[in-house]
């Protein structure tokens, strides 16, 4: 027996609203020193780069032409979408997911006014709560590090490589996430609002079935 579509969109809701209603149970931004060392004992096992507690990049997901402010959400290769901001930590686990700007947004605007880089220009105060790495796209900070644009000694092209292998975890983080759930590589068909709702929901599931997956491979 099928069910109309108004009943299908009722479950759809309330679930999507359940479920980020529990986001910070599993997206969760580590705090305490414990979380900080294992984050940074993780990253620094993949190339050697000390301190880095977390991996930043923007990806962008295809949605409908929406019928309001249409032209914001044409980003740079010329489609629809919403910027999506993903930190992950060394095991692929979103961290941080900030899924609430329009395609035209620069991944560096993104970030700046985002929960978490407006936490760190306020709260960071020493090296040891860790480094976030980003590309050349976003601006060099004490807690965000960006490669050298040009390097010209050997220890600056040595940073940079090590930068860069560290930094490929969130692209693989991506990578992972939209195999995962197909709709985020060929696009949502939801009016913008509840195509970033849908978005954060994939990320959180995306955390839980990496979570379960560490669990049975233990």
């Amino acid at each position: 027996m099928g069910h109309d579509k108004a009943t299908v969109s009722r479950v759809l809701t309330k679930f999507t609203d359940a479920l980020i209603a529990k986001r910070d149970q599993f997206i969760k931004w580590p705090c305490t020193p414990d979380k900080l060392n294992a984050k940074k004992n993780g990253f620094y096992e993949k190339a050697g780069f000390p301190n880095v507690i977390g991996c930043v990049d923007g990806t962008h997901v295809r949605i409908q032409a929406p019928a309001d402010d249409e032209p914001s959400f044409v980003n740079r290769k010329g489609f629809h979408s919403v910027n999506v901001q993903g930190i992950c930590d060394q095991n692929c686990l979103f961290t941080n997911v900030s899924a609430n700007w329009p395609g035209s947004c620069h991944d560096a605007h993104v970030f700046k006014t985002s929960a978490v880089g407006i936490h760190l220009q306020d709260q960071y105060t020493s090296i040891e709560q860790g480094v976030v790495l980003g590309d050349s796209g976003y601006p060099c900070r004490p807690f965000l590090l960006t490669p050298f644009r040009q390097p010209r000694e050997q220890r600056e092209h040595n940073f940079n490589r090590a930068h860069i292998t560290t930094r490929c975890t969130i692209e693989r983080t991506f990578g992972i996430w939209k195999q995962r759930f197909r709709l985020l590589k060929t696009g949502i068909r939801m009016r913008p609002d509840r195509a970033c709702k849908f978005i954060l929901v994939c990320a959180i599931l995306h955390n839980i079935a990496m979570m379960l997956k560490r669990t049975n491979n233990r």
